[in-house]
């Protein structure tokens, strides 16, 4: 198993080396193409005059015709930094970025993208969500930390609660964890029992049949089970986090919290998720 297509996600308005340096980095691991790609769209003016219409309608082509000249740009600015240090493709739309990263995902076996803001992503038009492309890809999505150039990975943990999301996430991340110093699984729970500890011990048995020696271990919390789980990972310097995504509605996420949420908007963390 190995990742043969990596598609990175370029926000038009964002510096687009740091990401592309990790792209390249990435994809010199697996000998994997690397899919550039960059959209953004301009929202319709709002008009209730219908001599208003005319130059609403100006105003819009005009804005589009800047993200045009946007994505030429973006197009350019990659092509350079990867300058034939591996093999590439890159995709430009006019279109909403979400709906357009997701269905260009079908070509890439691992999606790459940043967040600065965690889930609060800024303009919808012109960035990408994570929160709403890790439900809408059908492929693992790697939230790369803030200004992050490189991906080490030698210490890999899985966050691990025994859901289907959870259970995809560490399929998904076995070319990474096959190249890691250290793998360590965790669960935290506030009382945990014969039946988490099983669980734990069956995806270290999982891993160790694709060569993966990880070791585990089971953390009893308070209340504040995601603030615990977070300083784990900072504990054990960890450079890349594995977990499923959305294990509950993201509607409910979104209303009373949740680890989806909390990952996304640790930005200092490389996170890669899969739903």
């Amino acid at each position: 198993m190995s990742y043969k297509s990596i598609l990175l996600n370029l926000n038009i308005d964002d510096p687009i080396e740091p990401l592309t340096r990790l792209g390249i980095d990435l994809a010199k691991r697996f000998d994997a193409r690397l899919i550039g790609f960059c959209a953004a769209d301009a929202p319709l003016p709002v008009t209730m005059a219908p001599e208003g219409a005319a130059i609403a309608a100006e105003i819009w082509e005009q804005a589009r015709d800047e993200i045009r000249q946007r994505l030429k740009d973006r197009n350019s600015e990659f092509d350079s930094l990867v300058a034939g240090t591996v093999k590439t493709g890159w995709h430009g739309a006019i279109e909403n970025p979400d709906r357009a990263l997701a269905r260009i995902a079908r070509a890439a076996d691992l999606v790459v993208m940043s967040a600065s803001q965690g889930v609060l992503t800024g303009d919808s038009y012109r960035t990408v969500d994570p929160g709403s492309l890790v439900l809408r890809a059908g492929r693992p999505v790697l939230v790369a930390a803030h200004g992050a150039a490189h991906l080490p990975a030698r210490r890999i943990v899985v966050a691990w609660k025994d859901t289907r999301e959870a259970r995809r996430a560490v399929a998904d991340a076995v070319p990474l964890m096959v190249m890691a110093h250290e793998v360590i699984i965790v669960a935290i729970d506030r009382d945990p029992d014969d039946w988490i500890r099983d669980g734990v011990s069956d995806v270290a048995s999982f891993l160790a049949g694709h060569g993966i020696k990880a070791r585990t271990e089971i953390i009893k919390a308070d209340d504040d089970e995601r603030n615990r789980l977070v300083d784990f990972f900072a504990s054990v310097n960890a450079e890349l986090i594995v977990s499923g995504a959305y294990g509950h509605s993201r509607l409910r996420e979104w209303a009373f919290g949740g680890v989806t949420r909390s990952l996304l908007d640790e930005v200092w963390l490389n996170r890669l998720m899969s739903n």
